[in-house]
């Protein structure tokens, strides 16, 4: 069984990959003998019009699944939304920098004011602590 120390090192070090799934989806895979544990967040679905060369703040929620390395077979999974975050966007420009040269000098902290789970380290000890229970379940 792994240690949390270790889970959560290999939660915040392992890079996020774009998942081939067509939405707005980053995946980390951990491998874990015969188990993966998948760490992503989705963009939650906005019913918004995207108004070109116009502000637009993305919502994400954060997820973690254990599957079975083998089958893919999803065993444990928390979508619950929990944890979010949000991003400013304006047409295809998501740097700060550039949003901040098109609309002024603003924090993206002043528009998501409630977004406080931008990065992974921010919520990596709560993902190891369920993620080790969920491994302690199937071992039983």
């Amino acid at each position: 069984m792994i240690k949390k120390d270790k889970l959560v090192e290999r939660i915040e070090e392992t890079e996020l990959e774009r998942a081939q799934i067509g939405k707005d989806v980053w995946e980390k895979h951990i491998y874990l003998e015969n188990k993966v544990l998948i760490v992503g967040y989705e963009e939650e679905e906005s019913f918004d019009e995207q108004t070109p060369g116009k502000e637009m703040i993305k919502n994400y929620y954060w997820y973690w699944e254990i599957r079975d390395a083998g089958s893919w077979e999803v065993l444990f999974d928390n979508h619950d939304k929990e944890f979010n975050f949000c991003e400013s966007v304006i047409g295809e420009y998501t740097d700060q920098d550039r949003v901040e040269d098109m609309v002024g000098d603003i924090e993206e902290e002043d528009v998501c004011t409630w977004s406080e789970q931008d990065w992974i380290e921010d919520i990596s000890q709560e993902i190891a602590d369920e993620a080790i229970e969920w491994l302690e379940t199937i071992k039983k």
